[in-house]
């Protein structure tokens, strides 16, 4: 799940809330291990979300960088590589298959 979490710092245009708050739910759920939680936990998973994506934002306003922005269609097109050289795919797969699969790791 975690692998879904991206890079949100120094892009031009800047991360957007949305983008801030599918961060926070991924990280959130891998804490958790709840793709959706139970409805008695449902009340404190969108709470952590919610407050997970307010300090993610707090700290992406607050970093600083000399670095030049990053460039979305780059950033993606050599996510994309990366995809292709790890998984196998090729050029022109769709991402047709759910990707909401839970795993156990043991570390």
């Amino acid at each position: 799940m975690c692998r879904n979490i991206k890079v949100l710092f120094n892009f031009d245009p800047p991360a957007t809330d949305e983008e801030i708050y599918e961060a926070a739910l991924q990280f959130v759920r891998k804490l958790s291990g709840f793709h959706h939680p139970s409805q008695v936990n449902e009340k404190a998973f969108n709470e952590a979300v919610k407050e997970t994506a307010k300090v993610a934002k707090k700290l992406l306003t607050s970093l600083k960088t000399q670095a030049d922005p990053r460039n979305r269609e780059e950033e993606a097109a050599k996510a994309h590589a990366r995809a292709v050289k790890r998984f196998g795919l090729s050029e022109d797969h769709e991402h047709t298959h759910d990707h909401d699969h839970t795993h156990s790791h043991s570390h």
